[in-house]
């Protein structure tokens, strides 16, 4: 279970890191907002733990950055025991909120119940759309016509934006998160990327790839996974 911790005080960092790795958890660590936000982007952590008062971008910011392109579990741990901060910090997309000084087995505690939320790859379902069936944890994808089967072949990187547009079903997936979540922070403006990409997964997965049903393009803004065309219309 990879963990990233954000907080700018360098003694809490220092503790969670030593105490969450000595119970088998992977840590990442940011002492600013952007870091944060570049550290999720370039991890893909299980879950973040954040602290609200930091510099360069404070946490609410950092966690509407995050709900913009990741459902990734975050816990909040702040000194702030103002109800409104709690609210402002729910509201945004936080999952739970803990207030320092807290207790390590409560901290522990919560961090358990928000990580068994985490799909583990072997549970994640079979997805199946048109004549299409989607297997992610055996990393299979099937066509089914005619009573014959065929093995479509897809590219690591066809497989990244797949799971990201699936996992989103009805969902405007922006072309934004999908460059930063693939290709890293310091390529969103690379949307000729996402076209090509886009093209190739279109021409292997939809019926006619000139007029996609499943894979659709929300212009000036990015992409959408439409499991049921029937019900758009």
């Amino acid at each position: 279970m990879r963990i990233l911790i954000a907080d700018d005080d360098p003694q809490i960092l220092r503790a969670l890191r030593v105490t969450l790795r000595a119970r088998g958890y992977e840590i990442f660590t940011a002492d600013d907002g952007a870091q944060a936000l570049e550290m999720a982007a370039e991890n893909h952590p299980d879950l973040v733990v954040l602290d609200l008062g930091m510099p360069k971008l404070d946490g609410v910011e950092v966690i509407q950055g995050l709900r913009g392109w990741t459902q990734v579990p975050i816990l909040v741990v702040s000194g702030r025991t103002d109800a409104a901060d709690k609210v402002d910090a729910l509201d945004a997309g936080a999952d739970d909120y803990v207030t320092k000084p807290f207790a390590i087995d409560e901290l522990l505690a919560r961090i358990r119940a928000l990580t068994r939320r985490v799909v583990a790859p072997g549970d994640e379902p079979i997805v199946a759309f048109g004549d299409i069936s989607v297997d992610f944890s055996a990393k299979q994808v099937v066509r089914r016509q005619d009573k014959r089967t065929e093995n479509v072949r897809l590219t690591p990187t066809e497989w990244r934006i797949l799971e990201l547009l699936v996992h989103s079903p009805d969902k405007l997936v922006t072309r934004e998160s999908l460059l930063t979540q693939i290709w890293g922070p310091h390529h969103t403006k690379d949307t000729g990327y996402l076209r090509l990409y886009f093209a190739q997964l279109r021409k292997k997965l939809e019926p006619v790839p000139s007029e996609p049903r499943y894979l659709v393009t929300v212009l000036g803004m990015g992409y959408r996974f439409v499991p049921d065309p029937a019900s758009e219309s």
